[in-house]
């Protein structure tokens, strides 16, 4: 028979012995109850990522106890795979059929949305006077598109440029908007106007068809990125997919490697450290793009973390930064792959792996900093990593700061209402909600608890 691993609660018994700390040691240096550990220690209560990586770093036990703890709960059900490998598919170089119907959005927009976007009107950008943060002003934009999905074949290059440069700077709107607007508000509209390139792309010169299709890849993928915030996996690694074989069709395979990087993200929420390692990994080839392989190499590195391998972890970001500082930017009006509002991002992931190792206390040095000079009007990147930073003063035992900090993000929160960041507040709510005592905690946990309740 094999060997069975042994029970988390034993394991960290034997290694708290061995370290010579006694539970009431242990329990103030996670800032976790004694009798909280008394019970994990003695399998009377089941043991969380949090508490895992924590005793890890403590007891320098090198990710063993980290593995130790179950990656989802029993009954949690997966979210399933794709019918296909999105980036081993074969392609051919042409345009893909129209009558391979793209992923659809989950609300289609009316016409005259996709024809006239008035991001005003039609989108939510932020929330109203009564809870805008001070320094931080709601943004109106309006953009006007004349190019439906059933518009008639242009036939010619002369208004290439000029059709490129608008949807080009389209795309930037639509990126600001899902800044500071609930995803699932932005998203029908991506979506209808990737259906529009591609339908441009069918009646255009060849030179203009080509880098429309590279576009519709890039509103493709961005409308995968919405889909996820909306909290639809499936949906967001269809429309990966679909990025996918777009850019293939138009000779752009880089894209195929970078949608890896993606796909990777979801598996990092869902708490899959190996599947995460993997799916980045596959992005690390000599033949890729600095920038490309440098997301990548940070992906891996929050894999890493992930599995409490704090030293494969700092390799992983040693190897981004070195990287990123080889990119040479991106040609002229070309969108850019990866975050545009954090100045230093691997300093930032950096941060945020520290928190998933158990080292909270290194990790808010590193937040505080960068979080210090994030844009005022990136509402969506502010909340990310701000939750990241109010989550890591909390799992270092400063509960009144975490909560000030907390209070402060939580109308941004609302405002621009993300999945992903729901899974760190959640983690947030969960740890605050040990001091049940604490003044700060009660006076923000009903906020807290709102934001975090779907809307009927």
């Amino acid at each position: 028979m094999l060997e069975q691993p042994p029970a988390f609660g034993a394991e960290l018994r034997r290694m708290r012995i061995a370290a010579g700390l006694t539970l009431a040691q242990l329990a103030s240096s996670v800032h976790y109850s004694k009798g909280q550990l008394s019970k994990i220690e003695t399998g009377q209560k089941r043991p969380s990522a949090e508490l895992g990586s924590l005793c890890d770093a403590t007891l320098d036990a090198h990710g063993a106890l980290a593995s130790l703890v179950p990656a989802r709960p029993p009954g949690a059900a997966a979210v399933r795979p794709l019918k296909r490998d999105p980036v081993a598919s074969e392609t051919t170089g042409a345009v893909p059929r129209m009558d391979e119907t793209p992923p659809r959005s989950p609300v289609p927009p009316s016409r005259r949305q996709v024809i006239t976007v008035g991001a005003a009107a039609v989108l939510s950008v932020g929330p109203g006077e009564e809870t805008t943060p001070p320094g931080i002003r709601p943004v109106s934009v309006s953009v006007s598109v004349s190019a439906p999905a059933d518009s008639p074949a242009i036939g010619t290059e002369a208004v290439g440029e000029p059709l490129l440069d608008a949807y080009r700077a389209l795309l930037a709107q639509y990126r600001r908007l899902g800044q500071v607007s609930p995803p699932a508000a932005v998203l029908p509209v991506v979506a209808e106007q990737t259906r529009a390139l591609r339908t441009l792309a069918e009646g255009t010169g060849s030179r203009t068809g080509r880098e429309l299709l590279a576009l519709a890849a890039r509103f493709a993928e961005f409308t995968g990125w919405l889909s996820q915030e909306a909290n639809d996996d499936n949906a967001a690694l269809r429309w990966t997919a679909h990025a996918v074989d777009l850019a293939a069709a138009c000779g752009d395979r880089d894209l195929a490697s970078y949608a890896l990087v993606r796909r990777a993200l979801i598996t990092y929420y869902r708490g899959e450290a190996d599947d995460t390692i993997a799916l980045a990994e596959g992005a690390l080839s000599g033949r890729l793009p600095p920038r490309i392989r440098g997301l990548a190499a940070q992906r891996e590195a929050q894999g890493q973390a992930l599995a409490g391998d704090h030293d494969a972890c700092m390799r992983g970001l040693d190897r981004a930064r070195a990287l990123l500082s080889r990119d040479p930017g991106p040609a002229p009006g070309a969108p850019i792959l990866g975050t545009t509002h954090v100045d230093d991002p691997v300093s930032m992931v950096t941060g945020w792996c520290l928190v998933d190792l158990g080292r909270p206390r290194a990790a808010a040095d590193i937040l505080d900093r960068e979080c210090a000079r994030l844009p005022t009007d990136a509402w969506r990147t502010q909340v990310r990593y701000g939750v990241r930073r109010a989550l890591a003063h909390a799992r270092a035992g400063e509960i009144d700061h975490a909560c000030e900090l907390t209070e402060q993000l939580l109308p941004l929160a609302s405002s621009v209402s993300s999945a992903t960041i729901a899974t760190d507040l959640r983690r947030l709510s969960r740890t605050l909600s040990r001091h049940p005592r604490s003044r700060s905690y009660l006076a923000v946990s009903p906020r807290l608890t709102a934001v975090l309740t779907p809307a009927p």
